[in-house]
């Protein structure tokens, strides 16, 4: 009913407004009441656009306001969370990738490519051939039995409850179409992460999905939903970019009794995440623990995910694996610029490290302590372009997540009302009436089509700079403008010796 109450309420004012104004003459009244209303009805019943589905006849004025050239357009620059300036790039690399539009750029860049912290990569004048296979990456240690073969792009962990189900629906057969994985969240398995797609059953300290009355970890439950045959692998959260050290955030106007279900937690409560886990409490425990998942998953890859905070406790953990021999099949690493639904900002501003700075970090250290043989890294934190996986794979990483890039993909505009449950694209609500917007059938294509389209730009860069083979890529390719001077980044971090 919002979409027809809206529509009803739009054509009134405006009509009302335009009568009064400029016309006064029925029939004129009448032809108006007409157009708007054939506008409102094709509106209320086409697919491709959620905003005028949710939005009739007023949601124009946006795509009227996208329109703004770039002469105007300098006026709106946002401002990140970061501090640096963004203009559409990025956004707009997003939207034209999932929709398979032009993304062609006329008269060059828009950046000031002197100004300090600028990167780029060091292209060849002897590039090489397009790869004719898309490389995809093996997880799974010597106490694997079920390896699994990940592609370069992958979806972030985002919980059903802080999106629709139409956006995990829409995510999965993405994941489905595409053939990458589809990290689950903290939230636990949902039917509508099982679409086909395969997955990461991620867990955090709510154990959600094999969460026990008390709360704890629940064996029993944990058996049944890492056996999945969608489930490919397994990822203990420790903590994340956006709030590390803090837990998950579920505010009461989005838990409903289907997700409360589904977490085994009351309905319609804030849900807060403890801060820390319940199952171990140190180095030793945590390692233990992610063996006895794995063998409860009969042998599925199973790794943890952290936000690098005080960097003593993860060179205790690696010390830990070499003294006890039992090893994680992947880490990955959240930088601290991670998004998030809901966090407090002293938290989202203030705590974990950055991602370039903490995975050069976890890498240099696993090589340091002769680990990086044996364990996959995989980066997550505001990854969005074929060049965020370039850097990011230079750097040291094996394989990307990405999550506001999958979310832009799916139609988010960044409102910024993800914890109120109003978002307007249907993407991270819960409200019906918004969520009938998001069309799950458009939207999965073009999941599909950004992560595609990402990793082609990213194995051309990756042709252009050289490269036949993965293992090609290093920090020595990527230059950064800091101090009014090219410096490569094997300068700035420099690999460690043994």
């Amino acid at each position: 009913m919002r979409p027809v109450i809206i529509f009803l309420t739009s054509v009134f004012s405006l009509v009302v407004v335009l009568f009064l104004l400029v016309f006064k003459t029925i029939p004129m009244l009448i032809a108006i009441c007409v157009f708007l209303a054939a506008v409102g009805i094709y509106d209320i019943t086409q697919k491709k656009h959620t905003i005028l589905r949710n939005f009739p006849v007023i949601g124009h004025l946006r795509f009227l306001l996208e329109g703004i050239g770039p002469e105007i357009r300098q006026y709106f620059i946002e401002k990140d969370t970061d501090g640096q300036p963004l203009n559409r790039t990025q956004r707009t690399y997003i939207y034209s990738r999932a929709k398979l539009q032009n993304d062609k750029h006329p008269f060059g860049t828009e950046l000031d490519l002197s100004i300090e912290g600028n990167e780029w990569i060091q292209h060849s004048i002897y590039p090489t051939p397009h790869v004719a296979e898309i490389p995809r990456v093996k997880f799974g240690g010597e106490k694997c039995t079920q390896p699994y073969h990940a592609a370069l792009f992958n979806i972030s962990a985002m919980s059903y409850g802080s999106l629709s189900k139409n956006a995990i629906m829409a995510l999965n057969k993405g994941a489905k179409g595409g053939g990458f994985y589809h990290n689950t969240g903290e939230g636990s398995i949902s039917p509508y992460h099982r679409m086909g797609g395969d997955l990461v059953y991620q867990i955090g300290t709510g154990y959600f999905g094999c969460r026990a009355k008390d709360g704890g970890f629940d064996e029993e439950k944990f058996v049944v939903t890492a056996n999945y045959p969608e489930v490919k692998m397994i990822e203990l959260k420790l903590s994340q970019g956006a709030k590390p050290g803090h837990g998950g955030i579920l505010p009461a106007a989005k838990n409903n009794l289907e997700i409360a279900a589904i977490r085994g937690v009351e309905p319609f409560t804030t849900v807060d995440s403890p801060p820390g886990h319940r199952a171990f409490s140190n180095a030793e425990g945590l390692l233990t623990f992610i063996d006895k998942m794995r063998e409860l998953a009969n042998g599925k890859p199973v790794g943890f995910k952290i936000c690098i905070g005080n960097t003593k406790e993860f060179e205790e953990i690696c010390e830990t694996m070499v003294r006890t021999g039992r090893k994680p099949d992947f880490i990955t690493v959240d930088g601290a610029e991670g998004g998030t639904g809901a966090a407090p900002i002293v938290f989202s501003d203030h705590v974990g490290m950055p991602l370039e700075n903490a995975l050069t970090f976890v890498v240099d250290t696993l090589i340091k302590y002769d680990l990086r043989k044996d364990i996959r890294v995989i980066a997550s934190a505001k990854i969005v372009d074929g060049f965020d996986i370039f850097k990011a794979l230079a750097l040291g990483a094996d394989i990307c997540n990405s999550a506001r890039g999958m979310m832009l993909a799916l139609g988010c505009i960044q409102a910024l009302v993800c914890h109120k449950n109003t978002c307007p694209t249907g993407v991270a609500t819960n409200n019906p009436s918004l969520v009938r917007g998001l069309d799950v059938e458009d939207k999965w294509h073009r999941v599909m089509n950004y992560q595609q389209q990402t990793v082609k730009d990213f194995l051309e860069l990756f042709s252009a700079a050289g490269c036949k083979n993965l293992s090609d890529l290093n920090r020595g390719l990527i230059n950064k403008q800091k101090g009014g001077k090219p410096v490569s980044f094997i300068d700035l971090y420099p690999y460690p010796t043994k």
